[in-house]
């Protein structure tokens, strides 16, 4: 059943994030002196701290160790991690969405016995996915079969017993970070699309795995993607036959219903924005004096500041309804016949956007000043308007449910 209503786990995990937030998070986010330059590193201490609290393994089974949290928890705990610094929250939501994936449902006993205790013992030990999602450009074959092409993958051969793994991609997120990686490689050359492509497990330090430094600022260049992120090569990167993740020629990691878990908390991110650029609005709106009267009980910012309460509103239920599709196993009519999680992030990143303009406007000149908080909001929501997932293209997966459409598969 459908309820907006939080458990008492729920909020318990909601309350203590948000402390944490507060008082650690926040003092290193917003320092002015982090504030102002473009390059911002990743508070790396502050991640350390934030899994050392378990965020890690949010997700993960009680059995393997984790908190056992649903994807309405991990949404919620991710939008309060974010409403402190969205790095932060980028690099957990990568994590904490693939380790349930791996190593509770996609891993061998063998396997999970390999590399669990590794992750379970180093709180600096996170996970990244290496490989290029072939529904990615879909949206720009409307009403057209996916498009055969490939060749953005690293390849994969077998030689003797192991994988040999060649290629480059130029963005991983989480690769500065990672001490497990999932590559998707073609392992099939014959085959295109998402057929062909094999997940493959390599720990990090592996021998023929490069990661560059990470993507910074140049000049006037701002970065544009949020968390650990950086390119990452293999040059004959070999892996033995065992790290092989499901069956050959069938990425596991492809599949639609473990996207929908990772774009949620994703929207859930940008939710956390949003929020963050409306709180600072609201407590500067109550100490901002402008004509005999602190400016909240002025029309103009008091119509800003609702737009954006309404747009935070629907933005939040349809996270969560999203996030309840993907828990729950209900059927017959009791939710709509659409790509929820779509629903969830293209709306999300253009509420996102507006509500960090509108909360700009509220500090006047001072909104868009280095050393505030308030450009960075604007930069970071405008991140995520533009990511793949959210963009113009991303809506029509959605029209393409609306008219019953099905895409045919790529040979």
């Amino acid at each position: 059943m459908y309820d907006l209503s939080l458990s008492p786990e729920q909020l318990e995990f909601r309350d203590t994030v948000r402390d944490f937030v507060e008082n650690e998070v926040k003092p290193a986010a917003l320092n002015p002196k982090r504030l102002e330059p473009f390059e911002k590193p990743l508070l790396t201490d502050v991640l350390l701290k934030a899994s050392q609290m378990g965020l890690r393994a949010l997700g993960l089974s009680e059995e393997t160790g984790g908190a056992g949290a649903d994807a309405l928890t991990t949404c919620i705990v991710l939008e309060e991690l974010a409403a402190g610094d969205v790095d932060i929250a980028a690099v957990l939501a990568e994590t904490a969405t693939l380790a349930p994936a791996l190593f509770d449902r996609l891993m061998t006993g063998p396997q999970r016995a390999r590399f669990l205790p590794k992750f379970m013992e180093d709180d600096r030990c996170h996970l990244a996915f290496a490989g290029r999602d072939p529904g990615a450009e879909s949206g720009w074959s409307y009403h057209r079969p996916l498009a055969a092409a490939s060749g953005g993958e690293p390849v994969a051969v077998k030689q003797g017993g192991d994988w040999v793994i060649d290629g480059a991609l130029p963005m991983v997120p989480n690769a500065t970070v990672a001490g497990l990686f999932v590559v998707q490689a073609r392992t099939d050359p014959r085959k295109t699309g998402a057929n062909g492509l094999s997940a493959l497990l390599v720990p990090a330090g592996t021998p023929g795995l490069a990661v560059s430094g990470p993507h910074k600022a140049t000049g006037e260049m701002i970065r544009w993607h949020h968390g650990a992120g950086a390119a990452v090569g293999f040059r004959g990167c070999r892996i033995p036959g065992d790290h092989l993740l499901g069956k050959e020629g069938q990425s596991v990691l492809a599949a639609e219903a473990e996207r929908a878990r990772a774009v949620t908390a994703l929207a859930a991110v940008n939710l956390g924005v949003a929020r963050a650029a409306y709180d600072a609005a609201v407590d500067y709106s109550k100490i901002r004096r402008q004509g005999g009267r602190h400016i909240i009980g002025h029309q103009a910012i008091g119509g800003k500041l609702a737009d954006c309460a309404i747009r935070l509103e629907l933005a939040r239920n349809m996270i969560w309804k999203a996030a309840w599709a993907l828990d729950s196993e209900a059927g017959g009519g009791s939710r709509p016949d659409l790509p929820l999680h779509v629903v969830a992030r293209v709306y999300t990143a253009q509420a996102a956007h507006e509500v960090t303009l509108l909360a700009a406007e509220c500090f006047g000149a001072m909104g868009v000043m280095r050393d505030m908080p308030l450009q960075k909001h604007v930069h970071d929501a405008m991140v995520f308007l533009h990511s793949d997932d959210a963009d113009d293209a991303a809506k029509l997966a959605i029209a393409e449910a609306v008219a019953g459409y099905q895409r045919p598969l790529a040979a």
